[in-house]
């Protein structure tokens, strides 16, 4: 194991591994550093500067996000010169922002309005509100307004799903983040996966059906697509689910999700859904009790095993299920029936 590295932050002494940033060693000890462009799992670029902390014996501040521990390093992040450097970035930022911002305006989280809060910085500088296209699609919304070119967004996609359907495009205060060459989205090879939205701090890629859910209560759940097991939280209002929102702390994906697992809700509430168990009479599924249904089952069950044997039967299973729904319909296949004739939705 290699030799923990000493540094002081705050005043609070710690120790970091190896190749740790400054920001992941404060946030081991619980001492916030805000940041806009940093996301865990993809490069770090130190684009925003939010997180510009001060480190004794250097004359420039240093990004949290991209410089690594040193031995013996004490570390201010609330410093005066931090403090005023960290005001001024949100100033700038703010000075494009929309002044009635979008994202809070449609109940979601906008983390630059909240840090400007938090620092009491309200914008002064710049050339007022710019005039940017809001594009869209069924599925992600991108507005340009919002957008502080964190770049978060385009490193997910090109690092995360390997895609690549976003760059930065324009210069100077003309650029802005879209598909290359004057496409859509649908033009690309975008798959619609909406962690471009997941990522984004700003509300400037959203997902287009999550609009008015601040006030959602979230439910965490294992995604019933396939068999991977990422989990999730389902944002519920009035008793009905409105839309999922990502979790990073999620142990298998993370805050990544397809497009299945993030938009694919909708059939929960969808008036074709089954309610209740139904049986053929004469031809036609007719509603059945649980009690009717599976003692019908069962008689069947018995006399094809009877007629043509055990292997004439076989069972499908359903990723939807639990692992111990879908260990006892193997267990009824193998030991009651007596077939090996197992299948699963998730197998591949």
């Amino acid at each position: 194991m290699s030799e923990q590295i000493r540094l002081t932050i705050d005043g609070l002494q710690t120790t970091a591994a190896p190749g740790a940033t400054i920001l992941e060693a404060a946030r081991a000890v619980g001492i916030d550093i805000p940041t806009l462009c940093e996301e865990p799992g993809i490069t770090r670029r130190a684009q925003c500067r939010v997180c510009l902390v001060e480190i004794a014996g250097r004359p420039r501040l240093s990004p949290a996000c991209a410089t690594g521990v040193e031995d013996g390093m004490v570390v201010f992040t609330d410093s005066d010169r931090a403090v005023n450097a960290r005001r001024m970035t949100l100033d700038l930022l703010l000075s494009e922002h929309p002044k009635k911002c979008p994202t809070h305006t449609s109940g979601g989280e906008c983390k630059l309005c909240d840090y400007a809060e938090r620092y009491g910085v309200s914008a002064r500088l710049g050339h007022g509100e710019p005039k940017r296209e809001v594009a869209e699609n069924a599925f992600v919304s991108r507005n340009a307004a919002a957008c502080v070119l964190c770049s978060k967004c385009v490193r997910v996609c090109g690092e995360v799903q390997g895609i690549g359907a976003l760059a930065f495009m324009g210069r100077g205060n003309a650029t802005e983040v879209r598909p290359a060459l004057g496409k859509t989205l649908e033009q690309t090879d975008c798959e619609m996966c909406g962690n471009c939205a997941a990522a984004c701090p700003t509300g400037a890629a959203r997902a287009v059906r999550m609009s008015g859910v601040k006030d959602a209560r979230k439910v965490r759940t294992t995604c019933g697509y396939c068999g991977v097991g990422c989990q999730f939280d389902l944002n519920v209002l009035n008793g009905r689910v409105v839309g999922v929102t990502s979790a990073a702390d999620a142990p298998v994906n993370g805050r990544w999700l397809c497009v299945k697992g993030r938009f694919g809700y909708e059939f929960i509430h969808h008036p074709d859904r089954l309610t209740v168990p139904l049986v053929r009479r004469n031809g036609r599924l007719q509603a059945a009790s649980w009690d009717e249904a599976l003692d019908y089952t069962a008689a069947r069950l018995n006399e094809i095993k009877k007629e043509h044997g055990p292997d004439s039967i076989a069972f499908l299973s359903s990723s939807r299920c639990t692992n111990e729904e879908n260990y006892l319909v193997q267990k009824l296949a193998r030991a009651v029936i007596g077939t090996n004739g197992v299948d699963q939705c998730a197998r591949t």
